[in-house]
């Protein structure tokens, strides 16, 4: 599975602090329980990198409903 595959699964995300001074995220649904912990520094450079997906998947989902090309 890829970032563009598809599938069915129902999930949650949670995202919080530890009371080990971590950043956690947990998914969990249908047979997954997973938290996965970063430290402070790595969860604003995941944040970072969040930021620019959705700036990008939003330009390009622009572009598909007939919005124009920036320059």
């Amino acid at each position: 599975m890829g970032i563009n595959s598809e599938n069915q699964l129902e999930t949650a995300l949670q995202i919080g602090p530890t009371d080990q001074g971590m950043v956690r995220l947990y998914v969990s649904g249908d047979g997954i329980d997973l938290p996965i912990d970063f430290d402070p520094e790595d969860a604003e450079e995941i944040a970072e990198e969040l930021r620019a997906a959705a700036d990008l998947a939003r330009r390009m989902g622009q572009r598909g409903k007939g919005g124009k090309k920036k320059r």
